[in-house]
């Protein structure tokens, strides 16, 4: 898994790093950034009433339309915008987000960024350059191990540090004026969005209006103000030149038209009308009951060793116990332990079809977890589940990805699956943080919406069932896995993985 920092939101770029050789005409800078096009108040206004009693619901499936959702925001922002990531990108799509934050804090918006310390890789001057705006808070989640540390200082906290190490902040939660909240999957980097050039990842997110929103702020609220969160200025001893011009050369890049893909371009000149599309399309749905579930920070305080469970584990365990008739599974990573793959017998027992998706070995981006999936899979299918792994070239990609890269290049970049969701007897949607291994369960705080409707559901529902056509994964059984499909190297390596311990899967 690629490592890094930045930002989340939004558009798509081009995967040229350089700065920008020509001339920056004023009139392409207005073009990308509408802000005087009124704020969320009021094209929230229409739907005021409907917020008051229901929840808006919107699966956000392609990388396109989740980047617009999030630029539609940050350019109507009006008072507060709050992060929480585990992966911000430096590539493209990082440092175009953070341009878009910028300016949302030069509108006096509030925003705040809650970043975990592990996957922080940025230069530690930019985090403080970016923290030196006077509308813009960082805070680093459980730091100890990266932010402001040497590589002697990080090799040691490996080695006396372990269990804190290991609990980490998974949460995924873009949140606007306390009104609209984006949570699910997506990291912020180029995979995420369908523009990198060697590999992408299948995943959905989904936004949410009205009563649940507060619930999630209030989770964000409670990590925010907790004393494993600590500001970026504690961690990191350095001094920050405070001119205005700090920002100049990144707003000179993100103004600058040859960095977006031609197709991006043209998004960007829609992005006012991303709401009102959404609303005509029929993808927004008002439903009566949506519920938010989040490990409180510090889940696992280490008392436990590896293992002690969490919130989101103990939803999650009720819902599969719940069922009925059907459950279906996306889940990048599977690594059951014994308390999982009995939880699956249960139901087989009780005559409910359980499908799980998910990752091959050739697609899969995380070879340390496949060597877990990889030692229990025999066990997993005697419960009586059917199984089916990715293919590194669905054709479903040509569906779901943004088109302007395919055109492009003269290769296929591999697809890998990073889609975290479950779909309960045809009514009951989760879309979420958590994958099926046992760091989600017990290490990596975590969060998951549950959404009670037979109309989401079903849409859920057709996306899912169509990636499980043979033209875009295998079924794996006892007798058959596609393993081989991956090259020897790959599975050699996997191999190899087999002495990490499943517990930290």
């Amino acid at each position: 898994m690629k490592q890094f920092l930045l930002f989340s939101l939004i558009f798509i770029v081009s995967c040229s790093s350089e700065q920008p050789k020509e001339v920056i005409t004023p009139d392409f800078c207005a073009g990308i950034h509408f802000a005087e096009g009124g704020g969320l108040s009021e094209k929230l206004a229409p739907l005021a009433d409907q917020m008051q009693h229901k929840i808006g619901v919107c699966v956000l499936e392609d990388g396109g339309n989740s980047m617009a959702a999030r630029a539609y925001l940050c350019e109507s922002a009006e008072r507060t915008i709050d992060i929480q990531y585990f992966i911000f990108s430096t590539d493209n799509v990082g440092l175009i987000a953070v341009d878009y934050l910028v300016r949302a804090a030069d509108r006096d918006v509030k925003v705040r960024i809650l970043v975990d310390d592990v996957m922080v890789e940025a230069d530690e001057e930019k985090l403080l350059t970016l923290d030196s705006h006077e509308n813009i808070e960082i805070k680093i989640y459980n730091p100890g191990s990266n932010v402001g540390k040497n590589f002697i200082q990080k090799l040691n906290s490996l080695q006396t540090n372990f269990n804190s190490v290991n609990q980490r902040m998974h949460n995924k939660t873009f949140t606007v004026d306390g009104k609209v909240v984006i949570t699910g999957g997506r990291n912020i980097a180029d995979e995420y969005f369908d523009y990198d050039h060697e590999y992408n990842f299948r995943d959905r997110d989904v936004l949410l209006l009205g009563g649940v929103v507060t619930d999630v702020q209030v989770s964000f609220n409670e990590f925010w103000e907790s004393h494993i969160s600590v500001p970026v200025g504690e961690l990191v001893n350095a001094t920050i030149d405070h001119k205005q011009t700090r920002f100049d050369a990144l707003h000179q890049y993100a103004c600058d038209s040859t960095n977006f893909w031609p197709q991006v371009r043209e998004n960007i000149k829609n992005i006012p009308l991303v709401f009102e599309k959404i609303q005509q399309s029929g993808t927004l749905q008002w439903v009566d009951s949506v519920v938010f579930v989040s490990d409180k920070p510090g889940k696992n305080d280490g008392s436990k060793g590896l293992s002690g469970g969490g919130i989101s584990t103990d939803a999650l365990i009720a819902l599969v116990r719940s069922a009925k008739r059907s459950i279906l599974i996306q889940s990048p990573y599977l690594v059951t332990t014994d308390l999982g793959k009995q939880l699956f017998a249960d139901a087989v027992k009780r005559g409910v079809k359980v499908k799980i998706m998910t990752n091959s070995l050739a697609s899969t981006d995380n070879l340390e977890a496949f060597s877990g999936y990889q030692r229990d899979r025999t066990k997993l299918l005697a419960t009586g589940v059917r199984i089916f792994e990715f293919k590194p070239d669905a054709m479903i990609r040509y569906k779901i990805m943004t088109g302007s890269l395919q055109k492009e290049m003269n290769y296929t970049p591999v697809f890998g699956l990073h889609a975290k969701s479950m779909v309960i007897d045809d009514e009951i949607t989760i879309i979420g943080t958590f994958n099926l291994d046992p760091r989600s369960a017990n290490l990596n705080t975590e969060c998951i919406t549950i959404i009670y409707s037979k109309e989401i559901s079903a849409g859920v529902i057709r996306g899912i069932e169509e990636e499980l056509k043979p033209e875009n994964c295998w079924e794996t059984t006892v007798n058959f896995n596609p393993d081989s499909e991956s090259g020897l190297k790959k599975q050699l390596k996997t191999k190899a993985m087999k002495v990490i311990p499943k517990d930290i899967l």
